[in-house]
């Protein structure tokens, strides 16, 4: 019903901007809605308490039940005439990776593409209450860390927390949306394409109204700036904007995961605009425009955009990185599997496994010197316990098996090494653009339709933290208590 409201809002854009498909998708919001009704009147007395093993089903199978609903005003309006390629942009939207099969953004009626922008939207939200209440209670990845994090009552049962904490969350999600929008307007864009790109911002998704992506404002770089700022506030913990907007200022700026999200950004920032400043040829590599406020400053901005974009893993672009010399297309590459913080809408790692991960490797020398010694991991302060540790160990050496599984899979559709390396990161991810043939400036439209359902699943389980869904393919999950 959620999503077939957000069709018929998709509709009324279409009919003011009289694109020609607004029956379309008026008839897609319709059927969506009237599904939701029947299965909510056949189920309206059922026990609404969740244990674990039913918040796994949930989970899982309310992104598939949303992609399938998803791709119909796509099919209804005939923007996408297959559904193996309306699946897969409707899945690379509600998992805000932002690939895509369309060779012609420009052409596609606006409430299309304002379905479109909202399927980042609508499971950027889904991401944020995902990570911080439920994910949490299921004990997924080491996230049960920001339990006693995220506002609102602590609870064993899954509803009472998660409507509290979407009220509290998605009212910062939607402030920042539209605090966007307005910036971007003022800035120069139109209301059309400020509202689009807000909505694919701050859920780190990438679908952009233009070919060019970004870089169709590469003669604007206040546009870029604006967009960097959100980007980042994107893939910080929406927790952290709900205690600065409370006042706690304090806990914010001691929060270890945000000042390593940071640094990381800066460092990574100073090596590649120093590589672009020396190295690369900008005039080649940003698509059509040519730099406007000198060199320096153009090369610090496309860093910036092209770091923050991919480590928050939003996949917009200001440039073609992979033409910036051999050493930035491996950092950026690398940079694919770092991931933003939890409880934002960016996809990979995550910042704070990483985190935990260095801190352990480092306490392995002393406990090596000490074996008797109590040394355990700290995180903002707090003693960080054992099973946590190898749960972020585990999901970790999982989510490598199954990019280099990803990889090998891609590689049996006949798509070179480089292609199939960095489909695999990118989809798992939730990055967008990838390397290769996939790379910034291209699209997924040549990919063979077994690989498209392939880096949809890879897509799916990237974004719910792998454990969510691939607990489901083992016997023992169905097996009777």
């Amino acid at each position: 019903m959620f999503n077939g409201g957000f069709m018929l809002l998709s509709s009324l854009i279409s009919l003011i901007y009289k694109d020609g498909v607004t029956f379309n998708l008026f008839l897609s919001g319709g059927i969506t809605i009237l599904v939701g009704l029947l299965v909510m009147f056949n189920t309206k007395d059922h026990n609404k308490e969740m244990n674990k093993r039913e918040g796994y089903i949930v989970v899982a199978f309310g992104w598939i039940v949303m992609t399938l609903s998803g791709t119909i005003p796509y099919l209804l309006t005939g923007s996408i005439t297959s559904f193996t390629n309306a699946f897969f942009e409707t899945m690379s939207g509600y998992t805000t990776t932002g690939a895509t099969i369309l060779n012609d953004i420009e052409i596609v009626p606006k409430g299309v593409l304002f379905w479109r922008s909202l399927t980042h939207w609508i499971g950027g939200m889904g991401i944020i209450v995902l990570a911080v209440a439920i994910l949490p209670l299921l004990g997924i990845g080491g996230m049960q860390m920001f339990a006693a994090e995220a506002p609102g009552p602590s609870a064993d049962k899954l509803h009472p927390r998660i409507t509290d904490t979407a009220k509290r969350l998605w009212l910062i999600y939607f402030g920042y949306t539209a605090a966007e929008t307005i910036l971007l307007k003022v800035a120069g864009m139109s209301f059309f394409d400020a509202i689009n790109h807000s909505l694919c911002t701050l859920s780190t998704g990438g679908f952009s109204t233009k070919n060019a992506s970004i870089a169709y404002w590469n003669g604007q770089p206040i546009i870029q700036y604006i967009i960097i700022v959100f980007m980042f506030l994107a893939g910080t913990n929406f927790v952290l904007s709900y205690f600065a907007f409370k006042g706690k200022i304090q806990r914010v700026l001691r929060d270890e995961e945000l000042k390593l999200y940071f640094k990381f950004i800066a460092i990574f920032t100073i090596i590649a605009a120093l590589i672009i400043y020396f190295k690369a040829d900008l005039t080649t590599s940003t698509i059509e425009h040519p730099m406007v406020w000198g060199k320096a400053e153009s090369s610090f901005r496309h860093a910036l955009f092209q770091v923050i974009s991919v480590v928050t893993t939003t996949g917009f672009i200001t440039a073609d990185y992979t033409l910036w010399t051999p050493l930035l297309l491996v950092f950026f590459f690398g940079l694919m599997f770092l991931g933003g913080s939890a409880g934002s809408t960016s996809g990979g790692v995550k910042v704070v496994r990483h985190l935990i991960l260095i801190k352990n490797g480092f306490l392995e020398f002393k406990r090596a010197l000490h074996p008797n010694a109590v040394l355990p991991v700290r995180y903002n302060n707090k003693a960080v316990t054992g099973d946590i540790v190898f749960n972020i160990l585990a999901f970790f050496i999982l989510y490598m098996l199954s990019f280099i599984v990803g990889a090998l899979v891609f590689s049996m559709f006949n798509i070179d090494f480089m292609s199939s390396i960095g489909l695999s990161a990118s989809s798992l991810g939730n990055v967008g653009p990838a390397l290769g043939n996939f790379g910034p400036v291209n699209n997924y439209a040549a990919l063979p339709s077994l690989g498209k359902w392939w880096a949809s699943f890879l897509m799916l389980i990237g974004r719910l933290e792998l454990f969510t869904v691939l607990i489901l393919l083992t016997p023992f999950f169905w097996r009777n208590r």
